[in-house]
């Protein structure tokens, strides 16, 4: 293992190296950032856990890397360090507490627009530009003087005599790289892939007045030694390089609590798309500068600055292998294990391929580097392969013949696309059907999660469903099972007793009857009383059921003709479950027709319990605002659905009005 990890680190420095010299020296990078970011935190993270393999040319241990010789190198006096960077807003909640535990108080903070541009430093001296230099490996930068005096927002003279140096970012605004994209077809150049790298080939061109066609600009948003001009925050030091004539983006702001910061990064992340200049996160630094020498720094950043990466919507990576899963339903599913990469804040590792038509259809082979997205923000897929980087050596994939469960054979059904084990004894089958049943939105048996049944199941305490209403029946030997002990046994078999008391509708979800979800099992809950009527219902009377299709009608009946599920069903009904439908006659229907979105964290209830007190009363609860929104209930921490609200002037309910909207 020790020789693979060390392998793994070999491999990702190498990599990044590469991915650099593109980045920095050629500004034609062949990945995206989020790609570089994954891999770069992957590294970080196999570093800090096995620090014996760390060498201090580590990529982690350098500001940039590579200087371009053929132009004229510039000592920093003081380093132009990098800042760290967060992808979530735990991230952002560690970086406040090691604040925290430097000071002993929490400070206030300067949020600004992390601009995708190149990071410089102009030197000024009284009152006139006299060097410009790129942030190079931080400490040594390339002199690029005649250039930055051919961008146009920078000043080249300063409305004060003053003696100073500026750091700040060269960008291009997307209006200029369109133009300059279309004047490079025109000619049959190779276009730029994005402002930045249009910004980064512009800034460096050994004619300066190339440099002047592509019309780059220039926000400040730093000064080498502020307490020498008598500045004490950051926010002093943006307003006063306005009053020198440097271009500061107006759209900082200062936050005093993390949780006013949380709510600035919402709302950039909603208004990026409307910005005239590409942004690709939130800075975030402490305002009272005399803060950060207590605070700190390490070797490459600052630890009072931290740089917020926007999640990524889409992703691209490296497929590294195919493995088959099989659910409680039979049905088999190709799975992709790829290089962990970061979407929508969490590292991904694993994403669904659907089907094997799928994977045909697309022609994904191991090896590819594919773009991967989160389905409804919550199940990662590959959407698309990246052929430009296919390995000449590459080969189709063929979808194994068996289960990965029970090793019998699998069989793809006339018109369905995807193949099912049959076979109702697969230990795969029975786990996932377990699982599902104890699931939250089933009978939401706390503390019977997957870990907990794998264990139970391979020590044979649960074959079946009804098994978990026996386990009562063996307290002692479960106290006696690594992980289990008397508190969680405990907990768990009092669960299980509550879970007697669940919904019908909660049951119905839980049996697993193969198309019938959530939604589709509230429905059959609110039309039959019990299992044994539903037992009886026929094609058509089903099919008359909203949402409940042919398909799903014909799949519920099939289900009541097995006697193995009869035979389950009777033996639940004697251990004690056996739900009636809780009739909806006493509960005025208070919400008939209403669209309701919950926002931001509740007091007194969770999501689950306000979703069930709105669809108790005939209302639907929604995931998004739109102009049919009825009205919008708002917690604490209420983010972009708020403002969305607001901005569309539909009512907004803190939780106390809509507790006292239910008593009515």
């Amino acid at each position: 293992m020790s020789q693979q990890i060390k392998a793994e680190i070999k491999r990702l420095v190498k990599l990044i190296r590469q991915y650099n010299y593109e980045y920095y020296v050629l500004d034609a990078p062949s990945v995206s950032d989020l790609e570089y970011d994954s891999l770069l935190k992957r590294l970080e993270e196999l570093e800090k856990e096995y620090p014996e393999y760390v060498s201090e040319s580590s990529p982690t241990k350098q500001v940039g890397d590579y200087l371009r010789l053929d132009l004229e190198e510039v000592l920093h006096a003081y380093p132009m360090l990098s800042l760290a960077k967060a992808f979530s807003f735990e991230e952002l909640k560690e970086f406040e507490d090691r604040i925290y535990k430097a000071i002993g108080r929490l400070p206030s903070y300067v949020c600004e627009l992390k601009i995708d541009g190149i990071a410089s430093t102009v030197h000024y001296e009284d009152g006139l530009l006299t060097l410009g230099a790129t942030r190079g490996n931080g400490t040594i930068g390339e002199n690029i003087t005649q250039n930055m005096l051919a961008v146009k927002t920078l000043p080249k003279v300063l409305t004060s005599h003053e003696t100073m140096e500026v750091r700040g970012e060269v960008y291009m605004s997307i209006s200029s790289f369109e133009k300059t994209n279309e004047d490079r077809k025109k000619k049959g150049l190779t276009l730029f892939a994005n402002p930045r790298n249009a910004a980064g080939g512009s800034l460096r061109q050994l004619d300066a007045n190339i440099t002047k066609e592509r019309q780059l600009d220039h926000f400040a948003y730093s000064l080498v030694n502020p307490e020498k001009y008598g500045i004490r925050t950051h926010e002093e030091l943006l307003t006063q390089l306005k009053k020198w004539g440097f271009n500061v983006n107006p759209e900082y702001r200062v936050c005093p609590s993390l949780d006013d910061v949380i709510k600035y990064i919402e709302e950039y992340t909603e208004k990026r798309k409307t910005l005239p200049y590409e942004i690709d996160g939130i800075v975030i630094k402490v305002n009272d500068l005399a803060l950060y020498d207590e605070i700190g720094y390490t070797v490459k950043n600052p630890k009072w600055a931290i740089a917020y990466k926007f999640p990524a919507e889409v992703a691209t990576t490296l497929l590294k292998d195919i493995f088959l899963t099989v659910g409680r339903t039979g049905m088999i599913t190709p799975n992709a294990v790829m290089e962990p990469v970061l979407i929508a804040g969490t590292v991904v590792s694993r994403a669904t391929l659907n089907n094997e038509d799928f994977i045909r259809q697309k022609d994904i082979r191991i090896g590819d580097y594919v773009r991967v997205r989160k389905a409804g923000e919550i199940i990662p897929e590959v959407i698309e392969v990246d052929y430009s980087r296919r390995s000449p050596n590459s080969k189709p994939y063929e979808m194994p013949k068996i289960c990965p469960a029970c090793q019998e054979p699998i069989v793809k059904k006339e018109k369905e696309a995807e193949y099912c084990c049959v076979n109702p004894a697969c230990t795969g089958r029975k786990i996932e059907q377990i699982i599902h049943f104890a699931s939250r939105q089933a009978m939401d048996i706390e503390g019977l999660g997957e870990k907990q049944t794998e264990i139970l199941y391979s020590l044979g305490f649960i074959k079946t469903l009804a098994d978990i209403y026996r386990l009562k029946d063996y307290r002692f030997e479960l106290t006696q099972l690594e992980r289990f002990g008397d508190k969680k046994v405990d907990n768990l078999l009092q669960a299980i007793e509550r879970s007697k008391e669940n919904t019908l509708d909660q049951f119905i979800f839980g049996l697993g009857i193969r198309f019938v979800g959530s939604k589709a099992s509230k429905n059959l809950a609110k039309r039959y009383q019990s299992i044994d009527e539903l037992k009886q219902a026929g094609f058509e009377e089903l099919t008359n059921i909203p949402d409940i299709g042919g398909v799903m009608a014909q799949s519920i009946i099939d289900y009541f003709k097995n006697d193995n599920n009869l035979r389950l069903l009777e033996e639940l009904k004697f251990l004690g479950v056996n739900p009636i439908s809780q009739k909806e006659e006493g509960i005025p229907q208070i919400f008939s027709g209403m669209s309701i979105v919950l926002t931001g964290k509740l007091e007194t209830l969770s999501r689950d319990e306000a979703t069930k007190l709105i669809e108790e009363r005939g209302g639907r609860s929604s995931s998004s605002v739109s102009k049919k929104t009825s009205f919008v209930v708002a917690g604490s921490d209420a983010g972009s659905k708020l403002d969305k609200a607001q901005a569309l002037g539909i009512p907004v309910l803190t939780e106390e009005e809509f507790l006292a909207k239910l008593k009515e």
